[in-house]
């Protein structure tokens, strides 16, 4: 069994923001965000093949964005958000605010 990198131990705002940049990732990320406890890679609502949702997910990990975990047989994902306020204050909020208004 493949098992999912760890998260870079900096990171790095233009990757960040690249992440963030897309529709779908962004949609994944807001998902994450409110939700209760982790979220299922199966659980999200986006409009992307299983393949294309999995590229995603790999870039949200290489950017430190998410961070995936193995329960058994499901893969789940959380927002590393601690990480991210540590690292850029506001920032996440200020995205998911505005991703907020324009859906």
């Amino acid at each position: 069994m493949r098992q999912n990198p760890a998260p870079p131990a900096t990171l790095d705002l233009a990757v960040v923001l690249h992440a963030l940049a897309d529709p779908v990732r962004l949609a994944v990320v807001s998902q994450i965000a409110s939700a209760p406890d982790d979220v299922a890679c199966g659980s999200f609502d986006v409009p992307v093949t299983k393949s294309t949702l999995s590229h995603h997910f790999k870039i949200l990990r290489e950017a430190g964005v998410i961070e995936t975990r193995r329960d058994g047989i499901r893969s789940l994902n959380t927002l590393r958000r601690a990480a991210l306020d540590k690292a850029f204050p506001g920032l996440l909020d200020a995205i998911l605010a505005a991703q907020d208004k324009t859906h």
